[in-house]
């Protein structure tokens, strides 16, 4: 009589691989009654009475609030005209002379704007008064035409 040519180790992995194949098919076919049974029920959405979206349905019974459509604003409301000063007054938090840039303070804002060598019409230094022009530059607000404050 002649002995088998599956050892035990192939048994075992051919084994395994049914059994994986096996698992496999049953969350499939899991997967797919899930789909089915609630596909409808998770896609619908309704929004409250504020704009939230729940999955609750509104409630009939609750009065619903009536809303004049000329109050409705689509756009930016407009800004009224301010008297705008375009020259600012500050101090001069930080300046390196060799490196040819520093901050200055807004007296106003309390904002730290950026101010070149290039837009300084007088020498400033640490914690000089100065008057400046605020534009924006590459990376921010910009400080130009700094001159000392007397």
């Amino acid at each position: 009589m002649g002995r088998s040519q599956e050892t035990f180790n192939k048994k075992e992995v051919r084994n395994k691989k049914e059994k994986k194949r096996k698992d496999k098919e049953a969350k499939r076919l899991a997967r797919k009654e899930n789909e089915k049974s609630g596909e409808l029920e998770d896609m619908i959405a309704y929004l409250d009475e504020n704009g939230n979206i729940t999955d609750t349905p509104p409630d009939p019974t609750k009065k619903k609030k009536v809303i004049a459509a000329e109050s409705i604003e689509i756009s930016i409301p407009k800004r009224e005209e301010e008297d705008f000063d375009p020259i600012r007054k500050g101090v001069v938090t930080f300046f390196n002379d060799s490196k040819g840039y520093g901050f200055i303070k807004d007296s106003e804002t309390q904002e730290s704007v950026f101010v070149h060598v290039n837009n300084v019409l007088e020498e400033i230094k640490d914690n000089n008064m100065v008057s400046f022009e605020v534009e924006m530059g590459p990376k921010g607000p910009t400080a130009v035409q700094v001159k000392l404050v007397k």
